[in-house]
């Protein structure tokens, strides 16, 4: 018995007729395609959503981030500070103006060693507490 494919030879679609041969002609093409057309039931039966946005994007004069700074990284970086302009010396403690670098916030991680008067327009409680326990101030601005 000769096997399909020698049956075949010279038949232009090898029984499958004109269509289902190309391609991905007889599942209705590729991926999404006919979804608003041949597939539409399934489409809406399985992936309601698939069309449309979803949520909301907050515009950008809503969306605000804080610049921040922590009370160690002030410490570390004193003599930058002082060399930039930020910082003075006023006797034994040193006055640093962060609204003056642009930093809305500052945070409490870190160390202090010498006291500070520190103008910003915020500052953590935990950061408040770790200038003031030396003697120095942070002033709101």
């Amino acid at each position: 018995m000769p096997s399909r494919t020698k049956k075949l030879r010279g038949s232009r679609t090898h029984g499958r007729g004109k269509k289902a041969g190309r391609g991905a002609g007889l599942i209705g093409g590729h991926g999404n395609a006919g979804l608003l057309k041949h597939k539409r039931l399934r489409m809406l039966k399985y992936d309601r959503d698939h069309f449309g946005r979803r949520g909301f994007k907050r515009p950008q004069c809503v969306v605000s981030a804080n610049a921040t700074m922590n009370v160690g990284e002030i410490q570390e970086g004193l003599s930058r500070l002082l060399d930039g302009g930020f910082a003075r010396q006023e006797g034994d403690r040193y006055v640093v103006s962060l609204t003056d670098m642009g930093i809305d916030k500052l945070l409490g991680e870190g160390n202090v060693k010498v006291p500070m008067d520190i103008i910003v327009a915020e500052a953590s409680a935990s950061a408040k507490e770790k200038i003031e326990s030396l003697g120095g101030t942070v002033v709101a601005e």
